[in-house]
């Protein structure tokens, strides 16, 4: 029941996993405290991995959102289908193989929908053939188009600037900031990585977006309006660390993250000013997903280790080293009070923490 990137979502007291078995992928609905199952739904999808991206799974990687009474759900090969979370009765689906020449990029259709203000915003097609979407929550009928660049593997955002709402995200080649209401483009910055992978979901504080991508470093960025209309503003870069996969969580000051430098490491950053507050010792994973909670970082790695250690701590010294799974954790943890939520190769497992 594990497999593939799309991490467990915890929402009123239930456990919604998106996973593949088979030739299916399944939608199933759990009583968070009990492990009873309450619904189940299944697609049928054929989907054969890229070579390079094996050994994370069949897929499907993008997470569900639960938002309104429904979830939705973004499948490996592109499919967007709504769901009631109370009985899991299929609302609406959208499939766009017919409208692109894929209907998912190279590795597979990755980035979570994104949800707010009654609409569903998700990047669909292939790399030279897509657009970013704006949907209705409630009927999957289009809203608009968004044509200027294909998608890649990050997840949109919505940022406020001067009271007008932002649909933010990566694409194939740029970093672009687009109208919610109207899809219309505001600014764009070109953004490239090796093999064509924007994985990394920008982190975002009011108009200041902190971002990166494999090679890139990391950069602190404000979207500033002018009279011309809006623009990039650069406030800081690093060079000493860089993301691949994973994305940074930002906590006060600090921005910690998981860098692919030194084969895996750990690090700290000043957010005013992009210096290095630490850094861990080098391979500690292939890939790590990170929780800051009760003032602890909680980092569960692709070895399917959970290491904790304080927020507020001046270099890497873990506390606790929990292992949770024999096979690899690429999906994000999930976390709701003091339980806990992994999602490896084989399983999912619910954890108290003490």
């Amino acid at each position: 029941m594990g497999a593939g990137h799309a991490s467990p979502v915890i929402a009123d007291g239930r456990l919604y996993v998106f996973s593949r078995q088979g030739e299916l992928e399944l939608v199933r609905a759990f009583e968070l405290a009990s492990g009873k199952q309450i619904w189940q739904q299944g697609s049928a999808v054929a989907y054969e991995m890229n070579s390079a991206a094996t050994d994370h799974g069949k897929g499907p990687k993008a997470t569900p959102v639960v938002a309104e009474g429904r979830l939705y759900t973004f499948g490996i090969t592109g499919v967007l289908s709504a769901f009631e979370t109370a009985s899991g009765r299929l609302v609406w689906r959208q499939d766009f193989r017919t409208r692109f020449k894929a209907s998912s990029p190279s590795f597979g259709a990755a980035q979570s929908p994104l949800v707010r203000g009654g609409r569903v915003y998700v990047h669909v097609g292939t790399d030279d053939d897509g657009a970013l979407l704006a949907l209705d929550a409630a009927t999957g009928k289009e809203q608009w188009a968004w044509k200027g660049d294909g998608p890649a593997y990050a997840s949109p955002i919505a940022i406020e600037v001067g009271g007008a709402l932002q649909i933010v995200s990566f694409g194939k080649g740029l970093l672009f900031g687009l109208s919610a209401e109207r899809g219309e483009l505001l600014w764009q910055r070109p953004f490239t990585t090796p093999y064509d992978q924007n994985a990394v979901t920008p982190v975002a504080q009011g108009a200041r977006l902190i971002v990166s991508g494999l090679n890139n470093g990391i950069e602190a960025v404000d979207v500033v309006r002018t009279a011309a209309g809006f623009e990039l503003k650069s406030a800081w870069k690093t060079n000493a660390v860089s993301l691949y996969m994973s994305s940074p969580v930002w906590v006060g000051a600090r921005l910690i993250g998981f860098s692919n430098r030194n084969k895996g490491e750990f690090f700290a950053l000043d957010v005013a000013t992009g210096a290095v507050l630490w850094r861990s010792p080098g391979r500690q994973a292939d890939n790590a997903s990170l929780i800051a909670a009760g003032g602890a970082l909680l980092a569960t790695t692709t070895e399917g280790e959970l290491l904790v250690q304080p927020l507020e701590a001046n270099g890497w010294a873990p506390t606790r080293t929990y292992a949770l799974a024999k096979s690899p954790i690429w999906a994000h943890t999930a976390l709701a009070g003091r339980l806990l939520v992994t999602k490896d190769l084989d399983s999912v497992s619910v954890w108290r923490l003490d």
